[in-house]
């Protein structure tokens, strides 16, 4: 795949969300052209077929069909092809095989049980409004997307993901941390003490999940480091005070060290008319895809190694 889109919440590509923008803006972050989004999976199970099923359509329909019949994972349909390969490669390469038929049939394990936790949820190929798939738990479905955006870089399936945790403007509570307010509303905090420390807490939930996202890849061995060693992690936010939708000065936090782009563990200072897209031409070239430019950038952006 080009790329694999992921996100936690679905939302609407048409009519005017937050400021009277369009909908579109809010609830995309990844774009095929300027007028046309790569919109998300947030369906588990959707994204699970897409990356481990057959490749047509029909193909994942039939195939999903029969696990339904038999109860039976989808490595189970692939065990004789594993098995061959299996006998054919190296030992550190047989190492790697297992551990990744091991984490597929892990994450599949997880699915089933998040579809079984509501009994009255849809089949997730009927298209309805509600997808099947999705765990009760906002932390769960959060590291249940993770874990398959990793195993995809892992297996080489795709090389470009983008996450959103939420939607720009989305007004989730966050019950699990003690905020039964809205994000968005909460945004809008006008310096009240009590406020700022819920959206310091739901702040803190968010990177906590992004540990968890950054610890799983360090754990992966690729090459002769991890697979964060050779990834890249952008995080961050398009607002840095929602109080007044303030999208100047934005706190970036890199991961990863991107097979050499970026020398981590420092904190760096750039002057605030720097375009973020700057940070994206020096991603971009460095991975091979060459620019002078994208939007409003005006160079490269330096000190990253």
């Amino acid at each position: 795949f080009a790329s694999l889109e992921l996100g936690t919440e679905r939302g609407r590509q048409s009519g005017k969300c937050d400021s009277g923008y369009s909908c579109a803006y809010s609830n995309n972050v990844s774009w095929r052209d300027a007028a046309t989004p790569m919109t998300k999976e947030t369906n588990p199970r959707l994204v699970f077929e897409r990356l481990f099923g057959n490749d047509s359509k029909g193909e994942r329909n039939e195939s999903l069909a029969r696990r339904q019949r038999y109860r039976k994972s989808i490595l189970d349909f692939v065990l004789e092809d594993a098995k061959t390969l299996t006998r054919k490669v190296s030992g550190n390469d047989r190492m790697k095989l297992d551990e990744y038929l091991t984490a597929v049939r892990e994450i599949e394990q997880r699915i089933e049980r998040a579809e079984g936790e509501n009994t009255a949820q849809p089949d997730v190929l009927a298209g309805l409004e509600k997808p099947g798939g999705v765990p009760n738990s906002y932390e769960e479905h959060i590291r249940l997307m993770g874990d398959m955006m990793i195993l995809a870089f892992q297996t080489d399936v795709t090389r470009v993901s983008t996450f959103m945790l939420a939607n720009a403007g989305s007004n989730r509570s966050y019950r699990n941390i003690g905020v039964n307010e809205g994000h968005h509303s909460l945004s809008h905090h006008q310096n009240d003490r009590v406020k700022l420390d819920k959206i310091s807490r739901i702040n803190t939930f968010h990177v906590q999940q992004l540990s968890y996202i950054i610890q799983k890849m360090k754990s992966i061995p690729e090459g002769d480091g991890s697979l964060l060693d050779n990834t890249v992690i952008v995080y961050g936010s398009g607002i840095s005070d929602g109080n007044k939708h303030n999208n100047e000065n934005l706190p970036i936090l890199l991961a990863g060290r991107g097979g050499g782009l970026v020398r981590p563990g420092r904190h760096i200072q750039y002057s605030e008319d720097t375009p973020l897209n700057n940070l994206f031409v020096t991603m971009l070239n460095h991975m091979g895809a060459t620019t002078d430019s994208f939007n409003d950038s005006t160079g490269h952006l330096p000190f990253l190694s």
